[in-house]
């Protein structure tokens, strides 16, 4: 029988995640004070931001374990619903701080659409395509992502501007059907991804890709390593959750920082939400590189397309739920110059995956809108 061994490193950073809890039960409400100096702000915002995100490393490290361990799509399913779920805390977080948000969940939705589906795509594209040449990948199943994508996006970026609250907002009776309907979807597509069609989120073999494409619907390979791992799939599953509470912990002190920032150097609104996706999609972006260096194009595209997807699905119906029972302003409605980059996005997403094979001279299309996005943040 193998015996379990536990990762040195991911208790090394869930003792130090504990122990910045710790201190910031203690003086967190003394020193996060509205009258806080630039200096104690800066430290704090500092402490949190790092041990957030070394605490975020981790998840997507026991993420990743599993995921080698399930196999596609599973594996990469855990990791974009661990990544998602910190996001959720975090702009929950911030919704719940002291200062009135009202924008912050639409804000993270599209700086992640931006960051993943433009810089970390690009990325991909281009260092995969610099190896290899040509990477190979399944088109219907980022097709699948893509479709998803135009359908949960649209509805809830695109659709509140055309209503008659005037504000970009839904009505309550709007804001739970929509949750209903985004929750219906997304939980459908999980069950499909996973079962009947989970051999378009599958790497093909190479060669090989034809003959998979005209497999039965239904017809999978098997996946994971069946009974012999389960004890150390279990041991990951509780180091992922002893570095995920830390996070949820400290996400309110990170929200009053974060509005404390904002407020005091000026910034975008916007800004609050980009820190949010920076924080929470570094490591799966370092995870979806790796995959495309390792000609994994495939688990790449299930880890941006994904993401993103896992993002709305989840994030949305979030978002207008705790905007209800906490008496929030929820406002959805992307502005025009978003609408348009929205747009860019989409179209250049949908025709650089319509194809079987990716290449970099797509990767530097997409590194180019996210370099019009940066700039727009600023100066529009």
């Amino acid at each position: 029988m193998s015996s379990v061994s536990i990762p040195k490193k991911a208790i090394f950073k869930i003792i130090i995640a504990w122990l910045v809890v710790v201190v910031f039960m203690i003086g967190g409400r003394d020193w996060l004070s509205p009258t806080m100096s630039v200096l104690v702000a800066g430290t704090c915002f500092a402490a949190l931001f790092a041990t957030i995100l070394m605490a975020a490393f981790g998840v997507v490290g026991e993420a990743d374990e599993l995921a080698h361990s399930l196999g596609e799509p599973y594996g990469t399913l855990i990791l974009t619903l661990s990544i998602v779920s910190i996001e959720v805390i975090l702009i929950a977080a911030v919704m719940m701080g002291p200062s009135e948000a009202p924008t912050i969940g639409r804000d993270s939705i599209f700086a992640v659409m931006m960051i993943i589906l433009n810089l970390v795509t690009g990325i991909c594209l281009i260092v995969g395509g610099l190896r290899y040449g040509e990477q190979e990948y399944n088109a219907q199943g980022a097709v699948a992502f893509i479709s998803m994508t135009v359908v949960l996006v649209g509805t809830a970026l695109l659709l509140p501007n055309t209503l008659s609250t005037g504000n970009g907002t839904f009505w309550p009776s709007q804001a739970i059907a929509l949750s209903i309907f985004t929750i219906l979807l997304y939980g459908a597509f999980l069950v499909l991804q996973m079962g009947r069609y989970r051999r378009y989120f599958v790497q093909p073999e190479k060669g090989e890709l034809s003959i998979r494409l005209s497999q039965p619907v239904g017809e999978t390979e098997d996946g994971g390593e069946g009974k012999s791992g389960r004890a150390q799939n279990i041991v990951h599953a509780v180091l992922l959750v002893a570095l995920m509470v830390p996070i949820v912990l400290l996400a309110h002190d990170l929200a009053i920082v974060i509005d404390y920032g904002v407020a005091k150097v000026g910034a975008p609104v916007a800004v609050g939400g980009v820190l949010i996706a920076i924080i929470v999609f570094t490591p799966e972006s370092i995870t979806a590189v790796k995959a495309a260096l390792n000609n994994e194009t495939q688990r790449a595209i299930n880890l941006c397309l994904g993401a993103f997807v896992s993002t709305v699905g989840l994030t949305v119906p979030a978002v207008l739920m705790v905007g209800l029972m906490a008496s929030k302003t929820v406002i959805l409605g992307i502005s025009s110059t978003e609408t348009i980059l929205l747009a860019l996005t989409l179209a250049l997403t949908l025709t650089t995956y319509l194809g079987q094979r990716a290449s970099a001279i797509q990767g530097f299309m997409h590194l180019t809108l996210f370099g019009v996005f940066t700039l727009l943040l600023f100066t529009n």
